[in-house]
């Protein structure tokens, strides 16, 4: 132990993972989370070689790999089942390693969760205030005991989309802004084999992954005003894509009533100068709040966590140098990634024009699989860095 402090605003995927990835590399850990108890709230998702390599580095890979995970060959799909563009399970193991992989929320939090000591968890806190000076930071909050002070000398701010820190000491940068899509998600028990595929009708998107164990995720989105609500949402989606290709009428049918959650889609459309300010450093969504188009919003947080674990291996010591290069290694890619998504999203399911859908569904089904691959391998190729000696 270097016995150097960090204190974690955040207790989602992204704060856990940076909470194991520094006490990987000496640091105590102190986690704050808003909620009265620690627990991640959503559905499924897919971990491509990106965040497996992650968790790889943070020691929890074979745990993630160790549940019965389907893996199913996928693509893309036009509303009546024709497929545009289908992706190669060995062609991906080949140009990546390793396939993707989805899991459930709730388990990967799991698995994070327990791989920390409980002591290092504080739930029921509220962020107040963060003061950053040259060689310590304070952090203020109102925890079930009253008002508290915390000293540490690192403050990573994953408090997510609306995130608090950002906020204060980003006065500059404008709030998170609708994308324009609505999006329902759930996962649920479903016996017959599906693809891990998405498919698109004029601005909408039905999407399905295995996550093994007899479940099935599956979201749909629709370009719409935001703020939108239904009184009965599986009702709603079931109006707008129940007569959509099989086996989508079949999870409608197979989706219990109330477990459908619903959510506007938000990105932070304004990029951040630096990830950095004084000792506090934002990963994951409060740093990039991106789009969920290209399936890698946890991936870039793990990323993040990982580097940023790494890059502190010396403990409080040449913390500055450190968080530059923290910040010199992770904001490039992954605000051209956040960019990336909102094209995607443009050019996918937000798309309405009839020609412009025509022509698009064209050129996909006249790409080779090969080379589509080799688009959405850009993305999933990343490496951890080397573990210092």
């Amino acid at each position: 132990m270097n016995d150097s402090h960090a204190v974690v605003v955040g207790g989602g995927i992204g704060g856990l993972s940076a909470a194991l990835a520094l006490r990987r590399h000496g640091w105590r850990v102190t986690v704050l989370e808003r909620a009265p108890e620690l627990r991640e709230v959503g559905a499924g998702l897919t971990l491509m070689a990106n965040a497996l390599r992650g968790l790889d580095a943070l020691g929890l890979g074979p745990a993630v790999r160790c549940g019965d995970h389907a893996e199913a060959p996928g693509g893309i799909r036009d509303r009546r089942g024709r497929w545009l563009s289908r992706v190669d399970g060995a062609e991906m193991i080949r140009q990546l390693g390793t396939a993707a992989l989805g899991v459930h929320r709730a388990t990967l939090h799991r698995i994070l969760r327990d791989a920390l000591p409980a002591s290092s968890v504080r739930t029921g806190t509220d962020v107040e205030q963060v003061g950053s000076g040259p060689d310590h930071a304070e952090v203020r909050y109102r925890g079930p005991d009253g008002p508290q002070t915390l000293a540490a000398d690192l403050v990573v701010g994953a408090d997510g989309l609306r995130s608090r820190l950002r906020a204060q000491l980003w006065p500059e940068i404008p709030a998170p802004v609708y994308a324009g899509s609505t999006a329902w998600r759930t996962a649920i028990a479903f016996s017959e084999p599906v693809p891990a595929a998405i498919t698109w009708g004029p601005a909408a998107e039905f999407g399905m992954v295995p996550l093994g164990g007899g479940q099935v995720y599956w979201y749909a989105a629709l370009t719409a005003p935001p703020g939108g609500h239904a009184p009965d949402e599986l009702a709603a989606v079931r109006e707008q894509l129940g007569d959509w290709h099989a086996p989508i009428p079949a999870l409608l049918a197979a989706t219990p009533p109330g477990v459908l959650l619903r959510n506007d889609i938000h990105h932070l459309a304004t990029p951040l100068p630096s990830y950095v300010r004084g000792r506090v450093a934002l990963l994951g969504d409060a740093a990039h709040a991106m789009t969920p188009n290209l399936g890698q919003g946890a991936g870039q947080a793990i990323e993040d966590a990982v580097v940023l674990g790494a890059v502190c291996a010396g403990g409080a010591e040449g913390l500055p140098a450190a968080l530059a290069a923290y910040d010199r290694l992770r904001r490039p890619r992954s605000q051209a990634i956040a960019r990336a998504a909102f094209r995607a999203g443009r050019y996918g399911q937000q798309l309405r024009n009839p020609l412009a859908v025509a022509v698009r569904d064209t050129a996909l089904r006249l790409t080779p699989a090969r080379a589509a691959l080799r688009g959405m391998a850009r993305y999933a190729d990343w490496l951890p860095p080397a573990e210092p000696s």
